[in-house]
Parts: structure tokens; C-alpha cells; sequence
């Protein structure tokens, strides 16, 4: 066989390859046309529509949400969210009173004070002014005084003025007697002493005058001076004669 017939041969082969794949493929083609048309002309059932909820109501405007924004708003450096409070500081406490010792007549303990050292003292119950402070409360060891609101507890012997000379020593024995010896005299003041009642401590108790030289005992303007021991030491009144 001539090479010719060979590749008029080959030729007719491929030719018959190629019309053969080209049936395939149209059938193939005619196929899926067919599938694409049965899908299309199905009838889709309808899906109900899922329900609508109400959108929630907006809450009501309130300057209280704006705060932040406020607060840190970049056009205003004045803003400032820590607010500071300038507290004043204390007044400072005064000069406490001296204490010249305690005395109760029965309607409780009244506190023997003067305002300041050297000054005359007089007696105080809860509720008196003694200069610039208040006597609170009072008992036999302490008192509690009040300064612009502010309380403060202080014991009877830390006011005493120690800067106070100390009393004199006791008599000796026949200093006593002789001194009994006087008190036992006639009860009328000494000329030219300074004696006699002083300021009002209690309804008609009065104070001793500073330096008061009578004797326990004596008798003034119907009053009589009474000289009582304390921890204090004396405590001299003039109280009225029953």
C-alpha cells in the first residue's frame, strides 16, 4: 500500500473520530437542555413570609447620658470632672480654763474654773460658757469642753496651774492651836481684811474673794464661809445661814 492510500486512510479514520465525538457531545448537549427545562417549568411552592417584630421604642433623652461627652469635650479645657472641695482647716483650740477643784451641794458636781491663770474663779455647770469654751459635761475626774463644734475630754488635775506657787507648809502644832484659838474668837470680819462674799456660784452660794483672810465660820451679810478639802485642795464658798 502506497504511502497515499495511507494517509487517505488515516484521513477517513479521524473524520470518523471527529463525527463521532461531535454526535456525543450533541447529545450530551440535548440532554442537559432537557433536565435545564424540566427544572424551569417546575411550579416552587410559596414559603410564608416570617413575622415582623416592632422595632424596640428609643429610650427617652436624659442630660445623664451626655455626662462622658461633657466631660470630656476637646473644645473646652475649663471642663474638669474632679471637682475639688477646699475644706478650712480647724480653728486652733484656745487656752484651756485652770481648775481650782470640784464642789456638789447635792444637785451635782459644779466645776470651780477660772478663764485664764491669775483670773477669778467661779463655779460652772454643764451648759455654761467659760470663755470661749463650753462646758459639755462635767463629773468629779473630767469635764468635756466644746470649741466650734469640735469636743474635747480633759481630766481636772491637767488644768490645775502648776505654775501656781505651792501653798505654804501646815503649822506646826502650836501653830494649830493658836489658830483654833482664833477661829474660836468673835466671827465679825477683821478691819481693814478683804474678805466677804464674792461672785454668785449657785443660786445663793457666792465665791470667796481672792485672799480672803476669815476664818471658817464667819458670818457676813447672812452668809457664813465654809472651807471644804478637796483633791484640789481648799475649796472656800460663803453659803446662806440656816
Amino acid at each position: 500500500m502506497t504511502l497515499r492510500k495511507k494517509l487517505l486512510l488515516l484521513n477517513l479514520v479521524l473524520l470518523a473520530l471527529i463525527a463521532a465525538v461531535s454526535w456525543r457531545l450533541r447529545q450530551e448537549w440535548l440532554a442537559a437542555r432537557a433536565r435545564e427545562q424540566k427544572v424551569l417549568r417546575q411550579a416552587l411552592k410559596p414559603v410564608p413570609a416570617p413575622p415582623v417584630s416592632p422595632l424596640p421604642q428609643p429610650k427617652p433623652v436624659t442630660a445623664a447620658a451626655y455626662d462622658d461627652i461633657a466631660q470630656k469635650v476637646l473644645f473646652s479645657k475649663d471642663r474638669n470632672p474632679v471637682v475639688t472641695i477646699e475644706v478650712a482647716p480647724p480653728k486652733p483650740l484656745p487656752p484651756f480654763p485652770v481648775s481650782h477643784g470640784v464642789m456638789n451641794l447635792g444637785d451635782g458636781p459644779m466645776i470651780l474654773l477660772s478663764e485664764q491663770p491669775g483670773k477669778p474663779h467661779r463655779a460652772y455647770t454643764p451648759g455654761d460658757k467659760v470663755g470661749e469654751y463650753k462646758l459639755v459635761a462635767a463629773n468629779n475626774e473630767e469635764i468635756v469642753l466644746e470649741f466650734d463644734g469640735r469636743q474635747v475630754k480633759k481630766r481636772l488635775d491637767e488644768l490645775i496651774d502648776r505654775s501656781a506657787k505651792e501653798e505654804s507648809a501646815p503649822a506646826p502644832a502650836a501653830g494649830r492651836r493658836a489658830a483654833a484659838q482664833h477661829a474660836a474668837q468673835p466671827t465679825s470680819p477683821a478691819a481693814g481684811s478683804q474678805s466677804g462674799p464674792g461672785a454668785v456660784m449657785s443660786g445663793e452660794v457666792r465665791a470667796c474673794l481672792p485672799g480672803d483672810t476669815a476664818p471658817a465660820g464667819t458670818v457676813n451679810n447672812g452668809l457664813r464661809k465654809v472651807i471644804t478639802e478637796s483633791p484640789f485642795g481648799k475649796v472656800c464658798r460663803w453659803e446662806p445661814v440656816r
